[in-house]
C-alpha cells in the first residue's frame, strides 16, 4: 500500500534537523486542529469497527443500533470516520439527532469520510489521529475488524492496564468474530503474561442495551460526566447542540 508524503518522511529515520523540525510542526499543527475541532463535542464514546462491513450485514446493523443507543442517552458517538463499522455508527447517532463525530485518516483507498458527520477532521499521522480518539472518549465499542481495529482495542486496554487513562469501559461486540480472540485472552491468563483481572477491563456482549447500560454505570454515575465547556468567541470557537448530561460548568 502506498503512503503518503507526511508518513514517508516520518518514517525516514533521522533526517537533517531542519527535516525535522519541519515534521514536528505538521505534527504539532494537527495536534492543534484536532484540539479546537473536538474540544467542545462532550464525553463521547468511540466505536472501532471495518472499514469493509457491507450496509447489508448484520454487524452493520448491530452498530447501526449501537450508535442510536449511545447517542439516545447523550453520548457524542466518534469513529474514525470512514465506511463500514464506522458509518454505521455515525449513522445511528445522527437519525435519533445524536452528535456524529468522525477523526478521519487519509490513504489511498478504503478511508472516505462518511455521509453521517456532524463534526469531521482530516489526520494524515495514524498516532495523532489515535490519540485525539482517545482523549475525548469515556469509553469504548469495539465491533469486528482487521489489523487497525486491533491496533486500536489494544492500544486503549494497555492505556487503561497500566493506568494511563482510568477505568475506562471498553465492550466488544461479535461474539463468533471474537470467539478465538476471547480464548486467546484466557491463553495468556494461564501464560501469566497478563493478569486475571485484567480480563475484567473487557466486557463481551451481544446485546446493545447490556453494553450501553455498562458503559454509562461506568462513565456518567462513576463520574458525573457533563459538558458545558464555554467557547471562545474571540478565538472563533462555536460549542454543538446542549450536552444532556448536567454537572458543573467548566473551561
Amino acid at each position: 500500500m502506498a503512503t503518503t508524503g507526511a508518513e514517508r518522511q516520518w518514517l525516514e529515520g533521522p533526517r537533517s534537523r531542519w527535516g525535522e523540525l519541519r515534521t514536528l510542526g505538521r505534527v504539532t499543527k494537527e495536534m492543534v486542529r484536532g484540539f479546537r475541532s473536538l474540544h467542545f463535542i462532550g464525553p463521547g464514546v468511540t466505536v472501532f469497527g471495518s472499514a469493509r462491513t457491507p450496509v447489508d450485514s448484520d454487524e452493520y446493523l448491530l452498530a447501526r443500533q449501537v450508535g442510536s443507543a449511545l447517542a439516545h442517552v447523550g453520548f457524542t458517538v466518534m469513529t474514525g470516520g470512514g465506511p463500514g463499522i464506522m458509518e454505521a455508527a455515525n449513522r445511528g447517532a445522527r437519525e435519533v439527532g445524536g452528535t456524529s463525530v468522525g477523526c478521519n485518516i487519509r490513504l489511498p483507498f478504503e478511508q472516505e469520510p462518511n455521509p453521517y458527520l456532524d463534526v469531521s477532521i482530516d489526520f494524515d499521522y495514524f498516532f495523532v489521529r489515535k490519540v485525539m480518539l482517545v482523549k475525548y472518549s469515556f469509553g469504548f465499542v469495539v465491533m469486528p475488524g482487521g489489523f487497525g481495529t486491533l491496533d486500536e482495542m489494544f492500544e486503549a486496554l494497555t492505556l487503561i492496564q497500566t493506568a494511563k487513562i482510568h477505568d475506562f469501559p471498553v465492550v466488544v461486540m461479535g461474539s463468533r468474530y471474537w470467539g478465538p480472540l476471547r480464548e486467546q485472552i484466557d491463553l495468556m491468563v494461564r501464560a501469566e503474561t497478563i493478569s486475571p483481572e485484567d480480563i475484567d477491563l473487557l466486557l463481551f456482549t451481544d446485546d446493545v442495551d447490556v453494553a450501553v447500560r455498562h458503559i454509562r454505570d461506568r462513565t456518567v454515575e462513576r463520574f458525573g460526566l457533563y459538558r458545558k465547556l464555554r467557547p471562545l468567541r474571540v478565538l472563533g470557537e462555536r460549542a454543538p447542540a446542549a450536552w444532556v448530561m448536567s454537572g458543573p460548568e467548566s473551561d
